[in-house]
């Protein structure tokens, strides 16, 4: 990791479920990530229109790693 590394999108998951889940496999391999969203925290379950997408945030040292381990997962 070097000082002061931008962190880019690996991943856009369609709810915050299946990012929860992308962000436990990323973190079982030591990659450490966060999820952006920009939809506001609801109580409602369901959306519409993309506005429930998160994004998957990761070290861009730690991108291709991560980008292979989604991939890897969505093939099982």
């Amino acid at each position: 990791m070097q000082k002061n590394e931008k962190m880019v999108e690996v991943y856009q998951a369609q709810n915050g479920m299946e990012a929860q889940v992308i962000k436990s496999l990323l973190e079982s391999f030591n990659i450490p990530c966060f999820l952006k969203s920009n939809a506001a925290p609801s109580v409602h379950v369901l959306t519409m229109d993309g506005m429930g997408e998160v994004k998957i945030m990761v070290l861009e040292s730690l991108a291709e790693k991560a980008k292979e381990l989604i991939v890897s997962k969505n093939n099982a």
